[in-house]
This record gives C-alpha cells, structure tokens and sequence, in this order.
C-alpha cells in the first residue's frame, strides 16, 4: 500500500485537488478541478455494473486468456475490451483497469475540465498542460527515479502499465514495467500486458519493442527491466524530483 500512495502522489498537480474512491476490486485515485467523489462512485458502480452484468450472463468474457470475440449485442466497455484483446492477443480482462479508468474520466469531463484517474498502474489524463507519471519498477533502478511526462494537449490519453516482477495482475513476463501510451485505455493495458509477456530477459526488451509498435493504437512505449531500458514513439523520460522531508 504505501508503494501504491507514493505512485500515486507522483502525478499530483498543484492545480487540481485529489481523492480516492474505492468500490470493491476498483480502487481510484482521481485528481480533478473539484472534490467528485459522489460522481465518480457513481460512474464506478454503473460501469462496473456493466461489467458484472455482461460476464454473468458470458462467464468465458472473465476466464478466457485469448481473444474474445463478442456475439450480440454488450455495452461499450465490453466491446472495447475485446476489441483490444483481439488487437493485442490477450483475454479482455487484461484491459479492465484501463477500461475503468477511461470510462470514469470520461465520464468525469462533464463536472471538469481537467482530470486524472489512476486505477492501480492504469491512468487516464486529459490535462491541459503536462503531465508525468512516475513509474514504480521493482527493484529496477530505475524505480521511483524516472517518470514518463506526456503532453495531453487537451486530448485524453492513456498510460497503463504491466509487470512481471510486482503487483497481482498475471503476466507471463519478466518485466519489471512496461508502459503503453495510448488515446484507447482498454488497448494501453492489454498492449502492455501483451508486450510484457514477450520479455522474459534483457534480451528480449527490442523484440518486444518490435511486437508492441505493431500494434494498432500504440503510440509509445517504455520496457524496463533491472539496468536495461527500452523505448519506443512519442516517450519522454523524466527525473523525478527527490521529495523534500
């Protein structure tokens, strides 16, 4: 938990307040030009509504760990989770976080014009000025040293990411983190679960490079793994400033 909270304070803005909202396996952290935090538990239930809804009904949606294609009619976040897991090759569960944090900042938009929803290592920004996200690494030494800084430009994007050394989330990789830059929350996260699978050793951190920027959607990238990073696309890499006290 408290690696969580120094993540997360990582990308705090001086001009936005912050809160968190949790309901059951979802846990926000939400930064946004006011206190939201009815709002946002009230997009997080309906869209995890959604969610619990469809795979009672589709149990495979939630077990399956290869692509799943949808028959029949599902609400939006469905789709676009399949959608990724076919771009991506993985099951659609792999892009849930991102999904979540998409599909609630989004929602988020008609109370404020700026804001940013980190659901684990899963964020959503649209910011009018930049941002940067610090990347937690394991035991990497790059960890809590180095953030990814992005430009919104008004425009919402999406940084989700994936380890294979850290956290609860299944990856078959060894990775320590990778990083996927993407306008499609639902793609960045099962993109990066995807590229992590395929780096197993240093050695595999370009070929992995290669496999992810031939994903649709993918506009960049960052693959880390003990002293050894790669990167790919529109990155820009960061010192993080040492926190005073």
């Amino acid at each position: 938990m408290y690696k969580e909270r120094a993540y997360r304070n990582l990308v705090a803005r001086d001009n936005l307040v912050s809160f968190r909202v949790a309901v059951k396996e979802t846990d926000l952290f939400v930064h946004a030009a006011k206190q939201l935090e009815d709002v946002t538990r009230e997009l997080v239930l309906k869209h995890r509504g959604y969610l619990e809804a469809y795979i009672h009904e589709n149990q495979e949606f939630a077990k399956t760990l290869e692509p799943y294609r949808i028959n029949g009619p599902a609400p939006i976040i469905i789709k676009e989770m399949a959608a990724a897991s076919e771009k991506t090759g993985v099951g659609p569960m792999a892009a849930v976080a991102g999904a979540i944090a998409e599909h609630v900042g989004k929602g988020l938009l008609s109370y404020t014009d700026e804001v940013v929803v980190e659901n684990g290592g899963d964020i959503f920004i649209k910011t009018d000025s930049p941002v940067t996200a610090g990347i937690f690494a394991g035991q990497s030494p790059f960890s809590m040293h180095i953030g990814l800084r992005v430009d919104p430009m008004g425009k919402p994007v999406s940084i989700c990411t994936s380890s294979g050394t850290i956290g609860h989330s299944l990856s078959l990789g060894k990775a320590d983190a990778v990083c996927v830059v993407s306008k499609s929350g639902s793609l960045a996260d099962a993109a990066a679960t995807s590229i992590g699978n395929h780096v197993a050793s240093k050695t595999d951190i370009q070929k992995a490079i290669e496999f992810g920027k031939n994903i649709e959607g993918v506009t960049g990238l960052v693959i880390i793994m003990g002293d050894r990073i790669g990167l790919y696309g529109k990155v820009e890499m960061v010192p993080l400033k040492a926190k005073k006290g």
